[in-house]
């Protein structure tokens, strides 16, 4: 049986963290987390868990932290949690399968990687459209053969060789009310608009129409039309609506930025 070890970056989680290692500790042989110098009781907790927490800054890329903890990990395996996110029982075994079937690791079919499906809760509910199911992401692979760029918000962690799929999905509860989401859309919006800037996206009239009426409206016809979002009912329509918000927003954050440099 190959070991695994499960790795975790937080930054005050101290509603969620409990039920995340829960869910894990009985049959991981790890558990390392990487603290971006949590003000609540995120670490008081974690400690009633496991010993192998380190205590940083916090980044603004939080896959920073994310990358510490898998390079602090000993084992085969790394299994990369968020601290919002959960593991069923059915993924547990599906995991354990896949892991300890000894067949996967011969010669040019191992395995390196796992994606495995991901159900997103919003509203009360968990999302089954909209693009947000099964929101495949890259969680399980040979410590050897995986890494995070550490370059995006969004971005997945680079798998060398071969990767397959799992089945049975990671609750995740990143927004357990609207509030909460509101402060997640603007995190994402001040990253994205310093991508804006970074790419030297200019400020006229083209650009204006392109992240205020374009972008917006081509992304909540995929997402409500072309990805059915309308079968979550208000809850998909408000996370369609959202998410096409972010391209003005970002792009206001943006001009706020450069303006207030050029009158300092």
């Amino acid at each position: 049986m190959k070991k695994i070890s499960v790795a975790i970056a937080t930054f005050n989680e101290e509603t969620n963290i409990e039920k995340c290692l829960k869910s894990v500790i009985d049959w991981v042989d790890e558990v390392i987390i990487v603290d971006g110098n949590s003000i609540d009781k995120t670490v008081d907790i974690a400690r009633k868990y496991t010993s192998k927490i380190i205590v940083t800054d916090n980044p603004e890329i939080f896959h920073i932290n994310k990358m510490k903890a898998i390079n602090i990990c000993k084992n085969d395996w790394i299994l990369q949690l968020d601290a919002d996110e959960e593991v069923t029982d059915k993924l547990k075994e599906e995991i354990l399968s896949k892991v300890g079937d000894p067949l996967r690791d011969n010669g040019g079919n191992s395995i390196n990687g796992y994606w495995i499906p991901r159900k997103n809760y919003f509203l009360g509910k968990f999302l089954s459209k909209g693009g947000q199911y099964p929101d495949f992401t890259m969680r399980l692979y040979k410590k050897s053969k995986g890494s995070l760029p550490c370059k995006s918000v969004h971005e997945q962690a680079l798998i060398e060789g071969k990767t397959g799929y799992l089945t049975c999905p990671i609750l995740h509860f990143s927004y357990p009310d609207f509030s909460h989401y509101l402060l997640h859309f603007n995190t994402y919006t001040d990253l994205f608009s310093k991508e804006i800037i970074k790419n030297n996206i200019r400020f006229n009239f083209i650009n204006y129409c392109e992240y205020f009426i374009f972008k917006p409206i081509f992304w909540f016809i995929l997402l409500y039309f072309r990805h059915k979002g309308f079968q979550d009912g208000f809850p998909g329509f408000v996370f369609s609506i959202f998410s096409s918000l972010r391209y003005p927003v970002s792009y206001i954050k943006a001009w706020e930025k450069i303006y207030k440099q050029r009158t300092k």
